[in-house]
């Protein structure tokens, strides 16, 4: 990849002079901005924004807007993309790669550490405690994703009838995910096509409100540098060097191991993750718990939980937790390697094949998404899509409400869909008082995430202590 790096930087290297952005300096940025991105694509999205736009001004409000519309419209977290996006703009290739990776390092260094601590001293008392009161507190959080998601995509009778659609199809009928969202992305082309005004909707988590800052008044101004320029060159040679250190790992896997080797399913499901997981973090967890718990075994349901907490209490995106469970899959199946280096080896190899396709969604696309301007089939399809996702996340609430307050679960079959449902009579009242107060606490006194998390991990752990 470093040749065409290097060769794509020589052709465009007029195009970044002027704008007076040292590279050293927004290496600094980007890290401080990795370290400060908590609380899910809208905190840190808002981080991005207060920090390039209103603070160090290096780029306009319509330039932000316009970049995140097109992350929204690709799989994977729109947050990191947007990293990417920008970095690209300012400092052509390398400050995408840089700016990308940084977002995501931080975040994999602390969850990593977390997970050794997990699997290490999961059965101690404080530890224990430690996490029941993280699962309390993220239900709530769900909760809340489900409103705040609803309440900006479901804006009329069709996007609703979508969202009902769609909760049924996953949770009645198991249908999968990547099905949902093809047949709703289907539904909502077809309706922009047709010019129907209940596809029109908002993109974006939004962006920081007070004074525009306009792009005439940035570093990099109005004009589009000579590198964003569609070049059909290089972005052939930069995809296809990204393809294939993307892919080349799973190759070599399914060759050396066999398609049965846990790191060979590892790589080949979050590949496939990466490309069909439109609709943000709280819709990834949806497949992921789906195929990670019920298809793969590789986690129980309870700590599906754990893994979310650990993603929100950390920097980076919230798909990290996608790292935990390639962690816990590698360490219960090690073969012959010691349980902790297949392990970290589960961790990286997840957490690789997740977020590279990122950097090629950015580099291949970006030069040409001014062709994407103003689609209306696109950004209805992406509207229906949101609409979609609202009831794939009811269904993560309700999946992580059953495992979280009932101790046992009873099969009920449905159609040709069997799933558990909750004996009324196991349900753990510290965990549903605990629940019920970090809901309040979100809802009503409009505490940040953060706080919650921690004030909740902190009761569990005094009630583990002190019965």
């Amino acid at each position: 990849m470093s040749g065409a790096v290097m060769e794509q930087d020589a052709i465009f290297a007029g195009g970044a002079r002027g704008h007076g952005i040292g590279f050293g300096e927004a290496v600094r940025v980007w890290a401080r901005i990795a370290l400060l991105s908590f609380g899910g694509p809208a905190g840190q999205i808002a981080v991005m924004h207060r920090i390039l736009v209103d603070e160090k001004r290096w780029i306009g409000e319509e330039r932000f807007l316009h970049a995140l519309n097109y992350c929204m419209l690709l799989p994977g977290p729109e947050a990191q993309q947007l990293a990417i996006y920008i970095g690209w703009l300012v400092h052509k290739t390398r400050g995408g790669l840089v700016a990308g990776a940084l977002f995501v390092l931080p975040g994999f260094l602390a969850i990593l550490g977390l997970s050794y601590v997990y699997v290490l001293f999961g059965q101690v008392p404080l530890i224990e405690g430690l996490f029941f009161g993280l699962k309390a507190a993220v239900l709530a959080v769900v909760v809340q994703a489900v409103v705040r998601v609803g309440s900006r995509a479901l804006k009329n009778n069709v996007m609703r009838g979508i969202a009902l659609a769609a909760f049924v199809a996953i949770f009645f009928l198991g249908a999968p995910f990547p099905l949902i969202v093809l047949i709703a992305g289907i539904v909502g082309y077809v309706g922009g096509r047709s010019g129907s005004t209940a596809f029109r909707g908002g993109g974006g988590h939004g962006a920081a409100s007070g004074d525009v800052v306009h792009d005439r008044d940035t570093a990099l101004g109005e004009t589009l540098p000579d590198h964003a320029r569609p070049n059909l060159g290089w972005s052939l040679k930069i995809s296809g060097a990204l393809l294939m250190l993307w892919m080349a790992p799973v190759l070599a896997l399914f060759v050396l191991l066999g398609p049965d080797d846990v790191f060979t399913r590892v790589a080949t499901f979050f590949s496939q993750m990466a490309v069909v997981t439109f609709g943000g973090a709280y819709a990834v967890l949806a497949y992921v718990a789906q195929e990670a718990v019920g298809t793969y075994g590789w986690l129980r349901p309870g700590e599906m939980l754990d893994g979310l907490g650990m993603a929100e209490t950390t920097p980076g995106p919230l798909i990290m937790v996608t790292q935990f469970v390639g962690f816990l899959a590698a360490y219960r199946d090690a073969g012959g390697l010691m349980p902790l280096v297949a392990a970290t080896l589960g961790a990286i190899l997840t957490t690789w094949v997740t977020f590279l396709p990122c950097f090629l969604w950015i580099f291949a696309g970006a030069p040409f998404i001014e062709r994407l301007r103003g689609n209306a089939a696109l950004s209805a399809a992406l509207t229906a899509i949101t609409a979609a996702v609202v009831g794939v996340i009811l269904n993560l609430a309700i999946w992580f409400a059953i495992h979280t307050l009932f101790g046992k679960l009873a099969p009920i079959a449905i159609l040709w869909n069997a799933f558990e449902a909750p004996v009324l009579s196991s349900i753990s009242w510290p965990a549903a008082v605990l629940s019920a107060a970090a809901a309040l606490a979100i809802f009503r006194f409009k505490l940040g995430v953060l706080p919650v998390l921690a004030g909740s991990a902190a009761i569990g752990a005094a009630c583990t202590l002190f019965p």
